[in-house]
């Protein structure tokens, strides 16, 4: 569904926190496929037995329930192409803690707003609001490409799209058997959360902190790469100073000509 030219690390492998919520949302979908909707029926999130039955649980368990292969499969590529960048910033402990402050707080507040709907509603969906609100605060000038449609917007422009089409279809009553309201739900209690739960500011400062650092890792790399580069220039020169240009080998001509481009390049 979507790409970024702004570069923050998804490269270097699935964070841990991230990896374990999508192995378990697996597994729970795997065993929904074997025992059918009884286990939606208890562990899914139906208002009114929670509250009037105290079935609790629910307002954790339904976050790990999904409809169908594709409703689990955009709600975990959501949560691994937001959750990544937020983990590495934050760390596991804060980023699960928050994952599941947005996950309850959407069930809450879908639950308050339907307190006698005994239908079901399950999916990750709430929390991954939560974690796309959290980008949008955390990198609000990064930029995501939409293959449907094939237009780029701001991580920020994109959090206000989706939060503004969660209010409209839940305010309209849509039918379309999703909960929107509980969408909207996970990226208001993030919001509130890392406005007055998070120092926010000082997470941004420790952002460009490691955002410095990683820039001068790459330059002291390329740097690194330079002078080996030189370094075999230097033996294939020594070489042909001693044997004759003409006598190298094909590779060793080709290797001069191609480290000559790359080296006056860098000088420019």
């Amino acid at each position: 569904m979507v790409q970024t030219s702004f570069s923050l690390g998804w490269g270097r492998g699935v964070s841990d926190a991230v990896k374990t919520l999508l192995i378990i949302n697996g597994i729970v979908f795997l065993l929904q496929m074997l025992t059918g909707p009884a286990m939606i029926l208890y562990l899914g999130l139906v208002p009114r037995w929670a509250w009037t039955r105290l079935f609790l649980w629910q307002f954790i368990t339904y976050m790990f329930l999904h409809g169908d292969f594709f409703h689990i499969l955009f709600n975990m590529y959501a949560l691994w192409f937001f959750g990544g960048a937020l983990e590495r910033m934050w760390g596991s402990k804060a980023f699960y803690k928050y994952y599941f402050i947005t996950g309850i707080g959407a069930g809450l507040f879908y639950g308050i707003l339907n307190m006698n709907s005994i239908q079901p509603t399950i999916g990750a969906s709430g929390a991954v609001y939560g974690v796309l609100a959290a980008f949008a605060l955390m990198f609000p000038h990064a930029e995501i490409a939409l293959l449907f449609p094939p237009v780029r917007l701001r991580a920020r422009t994109l959090a206000m799209i989706m939060a503004g089409i969660a209010l409209f279809l839940g305010l309209a009553g849509s039918r379309d058997n999703v909960a929107h309201l509980a969408h909207l739900g996970g990226m208001l209690v993030g919001y509130i959360y890392l406005k007055r739960g998070l120092d926010l500011k000082g997470i941004q400062d420790r952002f460009r902190h490691w955002n410095r650092r990683r820039r001068m890792r790459v330059i002291r790399r390329r740097e690194e790469e330079k002078e080996r580069l030189r370094r075999l220039v230097d033996q294939v020169l020594d070489k042909a100073n001693e044997v004759g240009l003409e006598n190298l080998s094909r590779d060793e001509k080709v290797f001069l000509k191609r480290a000559s481009k790359i080296l006056n390049k860098e000088r420019q």
